[in-house]
């Protein structure tokens, strides 16, 4: 699949600007509805482009149940490339991949990642893996947590990733003895070396439909992230079409309060800033535009 050129970060006619960085296809066997069908409710919320990142195959059955196989990878470039095709002119539409941190794992999925044109490649820590669990899951909750934490940012130093996915996932773990000031201590020091790599890191739409209904990450640690000025890319995880775009103004308004003045996206791997306040007024305008 060619890479495109690097488009101007400008506003299309309809005044969108945006980009929703998360969402998945029927290859990941846990999401519902074609591509087109995602790129349909992109349009109407107002943005500009959208980026499929559909869990990737794993070596050695790693929780297969969620994620498309090694056979179905052409596929999945195929499908992505279609709707691309099909909306051409009408939305911007890119291929990416959420890719998994599992330690052991950074050979296979540094291969992985020369094997398509991605334009965003999103790194996860999936705490609810059964491997991971029967690995780590060893002492208590607090630690299992921390455990989770390290391994967020040996993610970001390992460089292969652009960006870090719902990062506090790990408060779904237990939900109920969920407690922040418990874990701030290593969630600072973790963030001090996940800025000192420069990767970005995701405040997740979906965490609002989780057991623990809260944004990934909350409030407070996106005030500590934009106290380090670690860029942040806003996706909505989409396993459903009328997902796309979902809570984008109440997550712009978050990194707002929380001393952010830009939100970013990837285009070819690269990061684009763009003003919170031109996004917000984007939204508004292309979703009027295309009602």
């Amino acid at each position: 699949m060619a890479t495109a050129p690097l488009p101007a970060p400008g506003p299309t006619k309809s005044g969108a600007l945006f980009y929703d960085s998360h969402m998945h296809t029927p290859l990941c066997k846990h999401a519902w509805g074609e591509p087109e069908e995602y790129a349909q409710q992109a349009v109407k919320a107002g943005l500009k482009g959208i980026i499929f990142t559909c869990h990737c195959p794993m070596p050695d059955g790693f929780w297969p149940t969620v994620r498309m196989s090694e056979s179905e990878f052409d596929t999945y470039v195929a499908i992505v490339q279609r709707a691309a095709h099909a909306f051409k002119g009408k939305l911007d539409i890119r291929l990416g991949i959420e890719s998994e941190y599992y330690p052991g794992c950074e050979e296979y999925i540094a291969k992985l990642h020369q094997r398509a044109d991605f334009h965003y490649v999103l790194g996860a820590v999936h705490w609810q893996a059964k491997e991971y669990l029967n690995k780590y899951e060893t002492g208590t909750i607090e630690n299992f947590r921390r455990t989770y934490f390290d391994h967020l940012a040996k993610s970001a130093e390992s460089g292969l990733y652009d960006c870090l996915a719902h990062p506090d996932l790990v408060k779904n773990y237990h939900p109920d003895s969920w407690c922040f000031a418990i874990v701030k201590n290593t969630v600072s020091t973790v963030l001090d070396r996940i800025a000192a790599t420069g990767v970005a890191m995701e405040l997740n739409t979906s965490g609002l439909n989780k057991s623990y209904s809260e944004m990934n990450p909350g409030l407070e640690m996106l005030r500590m992230m934009a106290d380090r000025k670690i860029p942040v890319v806003i996706g909505s995880d989409s396993h459903r079409p009328v997902r796309v775009g979902e809570h984008f103004v109440t997550a712009l308004n978050h990194l707002a309060e929380a001393g952010y003045e830009k939100v970013s996206h990837f285009l070819n791997r690269q990061r684009i800033d763009l003003n919170i306040s031109e996004v917000l007024a984007s939204l508004k305008k292309a979703a009027d535009h295309n009602a």
